[in-house]
């Protein structure tokens, strides 16, 4: 019965979150249902001290990556930067390398730390002219995308200052740089295998007569009739230049100028302050360097985002409040079903697979499957796992680089299912349904899946990291 419960809140979660209700509202729901059904005395205590401690504890720690993160994307689109990056691409490698070209911007963006729904915003408009110019069927334009800005650069690539490669950093104490070789490797395998097959999906359309379409939905305003000329494309992905750079520069200088443990007292006599710097050097880090890219944004296009500043930062605001509390709320909701009796089974179920990055890999991209979330799936998962997660490679001799790179990878696997809110944001943008598009976006999904397997088999063939 108790498996039964823990199962049952999981699936009404997702069952929630696939019909399009808040997962805010609807994960203590069935947290808290979950622990009604196992003892309702507890509802009230596990409430306040378990659910809202773990949430409040995720917003404490990531929040303003959220929030960061959204105000420089929202910048860079706001400037004309991202228009002009993806204008200057398109242009550079011709229309007849139109998926190359969408992947590769997409992944620039990604990895420049503009939001994933930023991106979907920003390259769709480009993406379906040159598609219709080179008569490409419009139904591959979401997993083109997703392949570009859901895939490598959200969690494979070293650096990359996406939240999914930042949550693994405080529970192995790495940082965002993290199985640089392993990382990289992965990243390979999958533009290669995502081009090959979008290729390959392209040449089979073509073969059969099918074009772009017609009588589509959002169809966007023609790239064309975008004005960019007034923006330098070198001086556009300059802050994104930055925002890498900087968090490579800052995860090396912040430990040595804190050390591993920091306190200060702001007032002689006064209660320290503490800060346990070695598990948050590459927050530090990714907060310092999103605030250098939006200075660099503020300077090279002050007129322009002066202009849109104000209504552009609410939007940008109630977007990272909207993402990061989803996330927090999945991470209360995880806390909870830790701790129920039917996870224990769970759990000892999981514990017969006997390679600890098989392990972990499973786990992760298992609930990241069910939550539809990379970020709220991972965190469940290190969040009640993670010492054994550690305590297993640390037994088996593997570095703690190499779980935070399968974690990041395994989290951006299988959380692209129909109910993940990205693939529904990309589908609604696009004015494609889940019967247009959603097989070609399962197939990248079934890719990038198979790329933590490869990584893992890669560490254990050569010991790289």
């Amino acid at each position: 019965m108790s498996l039964l419960i823990a199962v049952g809140a999981l699936v009404f979660l997702m069952l929630a979150a696939y019909r399009g209700f808040s997962v805010i509202l609807f994960a203590p729901v069935a947290a808290m249902g979950a622990v009604l059904l196992t003892d309702p005395h507890a509802v009230a205590p596990v409430f306040t001290g378990l659910f809202m401690e773990r949430m409040a504890g995720f917003l404490k720690l990531y929040f303003p990556v959220f929030l960061l993160g959204a105000i420089f994307g929202k910048l860079i689109e706001i400037s004309g930067f991202a228009r002009a990056i993806v204008a200057s691409s398109i242009a550079l490698l011709g229309a007849e390398r139109a998926m190359l070209a969408i992947v590769l911007v997409a992944a620039l963006l990604t990895y420049g730390g503009v939001s994933l729904f930023v991106v979907v915003f920003a390259v769709y408009p480009f993406a379906a002219e040159i598609f219709r110019s080179s008569n490409i069927p419009k139904r591959l334009i979401p997993a083109t995308i997703a392949l570009g800005a859901f895939t490598f650069t959200m969690d494979a690539l070293p650096g990359t200052p996406q939240i999914q490669n930042i949550i693994p950093t405080t529970f192995f104490r790495t940082t965002a740089w993290a199985a640089p070789v392993l990382g990289t490797l992965g990243s390979i395998f999958i533009l290669a295998l995502g081009m090959a097959y979008l290729d390959w999906r392209r040449r089979r359309a073509f073969a059969s007569g099918e074009g772009y379409g017609e009588h589509h939905l959002n169809e966007p305003i023609a790239a064309a009739d975008f004005d960019v000329k007034g923006v330098n494309p070198v001086i556009a992905v300059l802050p994104l230049v930055i925002v890498g750079v900087a968090s490579k520069l800052l995860t090396l200088l912040i430990p040595a100028i804190y050390g591993d443990k920091f306190e200060v007292s702001l007032t002689p006599g006064g209660k320290a302050v503490a800060a346990d710097v070695g598990a948050t050097t590459a927050i530090w880090a990714v907060e310092g360097a999103l605030l250098l890219g939006i200075v660099m944004v503020v300077v090279c296009a002050w007129r322009a985002v002066r202009a849109n500043f104000a209504e552009g930062s609410k939007d940008a605001v109630a977007g990272a409040l909207l993402a990061g509390t989803n996330t927090a709320s999945e991470y209360g909701f995880g806390a909870v079903i830790a701790a129920l009796p039917g996870f224990l089974i769970i759990a000892d179920a999981l514990k017969a697979i006997p390679n600890p990055l098989v392990n972990e890999a499973v786990t992760v991209t298992t609930l990241a499957g069910v939550t539809g979330s990379a970020s709220g799936g991972m965190s469940i998962a290190l969040g009640a796992m993670a010492d054994r997660f550690i305590a297993a490679a640390n037994a088996a001799g593997i570095p703690l680089e190499v779980l935070h790179r399968v974690a990041a990878m395994a989290s951006g696997g299988m959380d692209t299912l129909p109910h993940n809110g990205a693939v529904i944001t990309l589908l609604a943008v696009t004015g494609l349904t889940h019967v247009q598009s959603y097989k070609d976006i399962f197939a990248i999904t079934c890719i990038k899946t198979l790329a933590v397997a490869f990584v893992i088999a890669l560490y254990y063939a050569t010991g790289w990291v």
